[in-house]
């Protein structure tokens, strides 16, 4: 049975609840790590109540029109397959009783209930349906050879849609009473999807096996023979005199008169300072300036090439369906957005999200979230497609990139030094990504606003880890604990701690070894040194350059830190450094694809070799550039 049904609108206004409150806050939980995250096109989401409580599932259905939200809890454990039918005629009902200017509906229990009775019986129905039809439907499969053959191609297509998409799911909970973008927008995209991908290896498949006997037959043996000759002549073209005369041409660059002329002046363009032993003095002053993190970046593009960008924006829908048709839906107004309108822009929009490195699942689950989020919609008076999806897609990417919790990490650091603790900070991440660079980043930031930092050297794995953290404490002046090599990390870390409290030190910077996702020893040591030490923050130091592999090593390293973890409540990443931001131009989609994954904030950007190369991360110039 149901544990609570909610109706309410996008601004948070209940009108309508059925049942008690749940423990935990299931709903809320939903609304924040679900539709405020832009993930609306999932088909569900899974709550564990805190302290061991039960295990609930919870579905949901838009009316995109009336801007309320259909929100249906119960049971992971029932697996009940009446709730999209009875979210879908829920939604239908209560639509046409809604009034803006109303806030109570006890008029819908009634209706309710009837609702639920209907869909309960209709899931039954199937239900007996479905066991009744198992038994006819192996005979069926036996069909004349010859048809079966002439139907191969297309069995295997649609059995591959249907397995991928999960349509058969959907043929056997429901009808058409269905949520239209629960029904049609998350599975059908998939299926057609699937279908088109399946159809691919079977065409080359089939010219491969017409093509090859005559290619294997007739032209590769005349290919090989004339590649054959051909080398040959090139070989014995290449050794003949030609050759002989192209030497002398190489002694042409000797002909430069190195002795007649005063040219050891103008040859020398060593700096006179470096020869007097200056020159050290100046690199150590480059580093002596502001950090970019205390200044505020200003992106002047974004005002004087918006129109030009909102042009570009609104190409892929006039070609996608033509200049006649698009600007009579225009003017018109009032249209309806269905998903085929939506196709078209969003298509667009993901090919434009992958080149700018988005992961592609990540590109596609955003267009699939819009698409939720529009259809159904009314579309406005001299309002085009494709900008209606432009603007959505621009908002989703701001919700998304906008940290859901402030991260203060001065506030948080003065905050500890009342409780009279250090703030500690742990830098992970994979093999090479420069985490010990960073570090030494954040530190010269914290110095800057009279912080006193010390540096914990927990990377007793790799070789030369120890020496190049102790340079950085050289050239900042700052105290580091280290223990040497082939040490346990977490007792030199919790042993860093200690010291830090006793010196009075503000921020212990805990540096750990690198790791890939995949390697469990390190992994079981990086989940122990967080279990053991309860840092204040976690970051995650990764590349801007990296796509797809982004989405891969969160997950695991959040999934490893979770399954390892020896407390109930396991502690994640909680932030983002990105590193070498300046060396990827326009490809910012990591970002995206990280955020997006873990839930966590971007917190500092790399963008350079010296200590004041940190900043932060300008939000809207992301999204525009994602966009663009």
């Amino acid at each position: 049975m149901l544990e609570q049904l909610l109706i309410f609108t996008r601004g948070g206004l209940i009108l309508w609840e059925l049942g008690n409150a749940l423990k935990g806050s299931p709903i809320d939980a939903l609304i924040r790590s679900c539709l405020l995250e832009e993930r609306s096109a999932d088909a569900d989401f899974h709550f564990d109540a805190p302290g061991g409580g039960a295990a609930y599932t919870l579905k949901w259905a838009f009316d995109n029109d009336l801007g309320l939200v259909f929100v249906a809890v119960y049971q992971r454990i029932l697996h009940l397959l009446y709730v999209d039918d009875l979210l879908a005629a829920a939604r239908r009902e209560f639509s046409q009783i809604y009034d803006p200017k109303r806030t109570s509906y006890g008029d819908f229990d009634e209706i309710f209930r009837q609702l639920q009775k209907e869909a309960e019986a209709r899931a039954e129905g199937m239900r007996k349906s479905k066991q009744a039809g198992r038994v006819p439907v192996a005979p069926s499969k036996k069909q004349a050879p010859g048809g079966a053959a002439r139907g191969s191609g297309k069995q295997r297509s649609s059995g591959g849609g249907g397995n991928g998409g999960g349509s058969g799911k959907d043929e056997s909970d429901g009808d058409s009473g269905k949520g239209r973008w629960l029904a049609n927008g998350s599975s059908n995209g998939q299926e057609n999807g699937i279908k088109e991908n399946s159809r691919a290896p079977n065409t080359v498949v089939k010219g491969k096996e017409n093509g090859a006997p005559d290619i294997g037959a007739f032209d590769v043996n005349k290919l090989q023979k004339l590649r054959s000759k051909g080398g040959k002549k090139s070989h014995t073209g290449g050794g003949g005199p030609k050759a002989a005369k192209a030497e002398p041409t190489k002694t042409v660059k000797k002909n430069r008169v190195w002795d007649d002329s005063p040219s050891e002046s103008r040859l020398d363009y060593t700096d006179p300072a470096n020869e007097r032993g200056e020159g050290h003095a100046e690199v150590v002053a480059a580093d002596q300036g502001e950090s970019m993190m205390d200044k505020e970046e200003v992106v002047s593009s974004d005002s004087e090439h918006e129109e030009d960008e909102e042009l570009e924006n609104e190409k892929p829908g006039i070609k996608k369906k033509g200049w006649f048709s698009s600007m009579l839906q225009s003017i018109s107004g009032n249209a309806v957005l269905e998903k085929s309108d939506l196709q078209p822009a969003l298509k667009a929009l993901k090919d434009r999200l992958m080149t700018k490195n988005v992961a592609e699942e990540i590109a596609e689950k955003l267009c699939e979230s819009v698409a939720a989020s529009l259809e159904g919609k009314k579309l406005g008076s001299f309002t085009r497609v494709s900008s209606t999806v432009q603007t959505a897609m621009e908002e989703a990417l701001l919700r998304i990139l906008t940290p859901k919790r402030s991260i203060d990490i001065l506030r948080d650091v003065h905050a500890a030094k009342e409780q009279g603790r250090p703030y500690v900070v742990v830098f992970v991440g994979v093999n090479g990504v420069g985490k010990s660079t960073n570090l030494a980043k954040v530190a010269y930031w914290l110095l800057q606003h009279n912080i006193n930092v010390m540096l914990a050297a927990c990377d007793t794995f790799r070789s030369g880890a120890v020496e190049q953290l102790r340079t950085h404490a050289r050239r900042l002046q700052i105290p580091i604990f280290e223990k040497g090599y082939e040490k346990d990390p977490a007792i030199v870390a919790k042993e860093a701690i200690q010291e830090a409290k006793r010196n009075n030190s503000d921020v212990v910077l805990v540096d750990t070894a690198g790791r890939m996702q995949d390697n469990e020893p390190l992994m079981r040591a990086l989940s122990k040194l967080i279990n053991l030490n309860n840092p204040d923050l976690v970051l995650f130091v990764g590349e801007a350059l990296v796509g797809n592999d982004a989405v891969d090593q969160l997950t695991k390293f959040n999934q490893k830190l979770a399954d390892l973890s020896t407390v109930p409540n396991a502690r994640l990443i909680d932030g983002i450094l990105l590193t070498k931001f300046d060396t990827i131009d326009d490809k910012v989609g990591a970002a995206l694809s990280m955020v997006y994954v873990s839930g966590a904030p971007v917190m500092f950007v790399g963008c350079g070799q010296s200590y004041t190369d940190l900043k932060k991360l300008n939000v809207k110039s992301i999204v525009k550039t994602l966009l663009k």
